[in-house]
């Protein structure tokens, strides 16, 4: 589908005024829970703590979005199916022409196919290693096969249904990284992408950032960086037709990026530079109601206090955009993240 001539004018206009007059992409985060106990997500320690957003919060959010011309939703977490209205707030969406893409663990797809093909347009899985390591990780035995069961589910029902997977490469799963592309296939999985962990921002409901102890139980250590390289060039030769077709989302050139995010923790190389436009084209609103500019840098507000309208429009949203400097800001320069969405391009996440 084409961006129509008014949506890429105003999208322009926002990167060049910095106040949002178009926004492509919102994430939401429906429930701040999560039915998994990752090693690299903090998520679920808070579980306790339950916050979420209300068919209330969503009918105040729906007129910022249809002014701001809104494309696309995407589900995040937590894990957005622990909401018990997720499915009324994706038929919120889909009745002002919002597409609605889902972030989950999997664990539950199955027990909600049909509504999933109803009211959600396309699933992100998350795949952490092969059957053994991706329930060890997880800490959820079963993990996989539940994951690998709804995705079949949801396929016997819909054979075109897209279902796409992401993984983070990291010190417990780097090694099995070629298991994680075979397995995608033998699930039926429509693609796959990759990205690092995540050590040392306050995302993922860190109340603060991890200090070195925590950060190795992550990061690679510096002498394990050679077997790193070692697994991505034996990628890049054996699956050569997985980048050349797109099954790996990201280029050759991504993947070994993935190399040099590690060896910058030990001055070996600079972090890998991002092109990303993400606070211009796009929010992030948390469980209860915070108004984030990405998921790495601090709120600007809340939903339940003022519209989002106003909110990325406020004099302390502008300025924080229009003083962004990418390659100096800590967050920015160390993310393991980007997106950068040219004003004539639809949003695909």
């Amino acid at each position: 589908m084409a961006v129509s001539l008014r949506h890429t004018y105003q999208r322009y206009k926002t990167l060049r005024t910095h106040r949002i007059s178009a926004l492509p992409i919102v994430i939401l985060m429906p429930h701040s829970a999560c039915n998994c106990r990752c090693v690299m997500c903090d998520i679920w320690k808070d579980n306790k703590n339950l916050q979420q957003l209300t068919e209330q919060d969503v009918v105040g959010l729906l007129l910022s979005l249809v002014e701001l011309g809104t494309k696309q939703v995407v589900m995040s977490g937590g894990e957005a199916l622990l909401n018990q209205n997720f499915f009324r707030l994706c038929e919120m969406l889909n009745n002002v022409g919002i597409k609605v893409s889902l972030l989950t663990t999997g664990l539950t797809i199955k027990h909600h196919a049909e509504l999933l093909l109803k009211w959600v347009n396309d699933i992100i899985v998350s795949l952490d290693g092969d059957q053994q390591l991706h329930d060890a990780i997880r800490n959820i035995p079963g993990a996989f096969q539940k994951l690998k069961d709804g995705v079949q589910c949801i396929h016997k029902l819909d054979p075109n249904y897209k279902i796409t997977a992401r993984t983070v490469i990291h010190r417990l799963n780097f090694w099995n990284w070629l298991s994680v592309i075979h397995e995608a296939k033998a699930m039926g999985l429509d693609q796959i992408s990759f990205l690092p962990a995540d050590v040392s921002s306050h995302a993922f409901n860190r109340q603060m950032a991890w200090e070195e102890p925590r950060q190795h139980e992550i990061l690679l250590s510096e002498k394990e960086l050679p077997e790193l390289q070692s697994v991505i060039n034996k990628m890049l030769k054996e699956n050569s037709v997985d980048f050349d077709t797109g099954f790996i989302a990201e280029s050759r050139e991504k993947i070994q990026q993935i190399y040099e995010y590690y060896a910058a923790f030990y001055g070996l190389s600079p972090f890998p530079h991002k092109r990303c436009n993400a606070p211009w084209v796009s929010t992030v609103i948390e469980a209860d109601g915070a108004v984030r500019p990405c998921f790495f840098h601090d709120p600007l507000g809340n939903i339940r206090q003022d519209s989002l309208t106003h909110i990325l429009n406020s004099e302390n949203a502008v300025h924080f955009r229009k003083t962004l400097d990418m390659s100096k800001n800590e967050t920015c320069v160390k993310c393991v993240c980007s997106l950068n969405l040219p004003p004539r391009m639809n949003p695909v996440v």
